[in-house]
């Protein structure tokens, strides 16, 4: 990045220009923020550093190849570790309420993610590789032109931040509406994740962060593909997880721990509602069952 389109960070919070405003910051010590709004659209792509955003009361870490989007009136902020030798580097991007009306009434095609983020309460977006170059592209171009002052500037910005808003829209309403191959392969995916984590606080929320997809989309999926919500799935998961340790003299204890139930408590009502019986009676008639095979197999020989 050209040292001349970096910006001196600085903490104010309100638009000089009344359409949009764009800065690329590089920060090795970074004067923190306290919470707080403005009455405009923030769009923040993530390059590098330490950092997680602040949003709604939520704190998520922030990794390359993420874009957040605050729309008016939500509270937020940046958290930046205080130790670190790698910069925090990030783009930011305004947009007035009025610019982003004025796009709106020329295509509900630019809506998509000022309606995730406002509407849905959705801030946070990932890409594919190719999808953040592209956005990256479009934002050095646009600052590029901020800094100029060649023919044509005023009407040349205006095509330029038009043109990274769709761009935007067009790589997060892309990725998340893939072809129906796509779809089994993130599905697939979603399952294997699950099942690798059944240790760890799992929800359609975190499930839907990691993998930058809404969490309505993996709702539909899994109810319309298997007739199951989620939290159903991973119940199921967890389970049959219990159940098979169980058989193979695993600690009850310890299990509900490594399938990740709160407490015993939780673990029992669970298992008796998906299997009838409570673990130590499902445990009694296994071994009795086992017993007896062996039992006909001795006769046998």
């Amino acid at each position: 990045m050209k040292q001349e389109l970096r910006s001196a960070f600085n903490t104010r919070q309100y638009m000089l220009s009344k359409d949009f405003e764009i800065y690329y910051y590089s920060d090795l010590h970074f004067q923190q923020v306290d919470l707080h709004r403005h009455d405009y659209y923030e769009f923040y792509l993530f390059l590098e550093g330490d950092a997680a955003i602040e949003i709604g009361g939520t704190v998520i870490p922030l990794r390359k190849e993420t874009l957040a989007l605050i729309p008016p009136g939500v509270m937020h902020h940046s958290v930046v570790a205080r130790d670190t030798e790698v910069p925090y580097r990030r783009f930011v991007f305004w947009v007035s309420e009025g610019f982003a009306a004025r796009l709106l009434a020329e295509s509900p095609d630019y809506a998509y993610l000022f309606q995730q983020a406002a509407s849905g309460k959705r801030y946070l977006f990932g890409f594919t590789s190719n999808g953040f170059n592209l956005i990256l592209s479009k934002m050095i171009r646009l600052l590029e032109e901020v800094h100029g002052n060649r023919f044509g500037r005023s009407a040349f910005l205006n095509l330029c931040a038009c043109d990274l808003l769709l761009t935007m829209n067009r790589s997060v309403y892309e990725e998340e509406h893939r072809e129906t191959g796509s779809e089994k392969d993130l599905f697939q995916e979603i399952t294997s994740y699950i099942e690798e984590h059944l240790s760890e606080s799992l929800s359609l929320d975190s499930l839907a962060e990691h993998f930058f997809v809404s969490k309505y989309y993996i709702s539909h999926y899994f109810s319309s593909t298997l007739g199951i919500s989620v939290h159903q799935y991973i119940q199921k998961k967890r389970l049959d997880g219990c159940r098979s340790a169980l058989l193979a003299g695993g600690s009850i204890t310890r299990i509900c721990t490594d399938f990740g139930f709160a407490d015993y408590s939780v673990f029992y009502r669970a298992f008796r509602k998906e299997y009838g019986m409570s673990p130590s009676q499902y445990l009694e008639i296994a071994e009795t069952g086992t017993a007896k095979s062996a039992s006909s197999e001795n006769r046998k020989e």
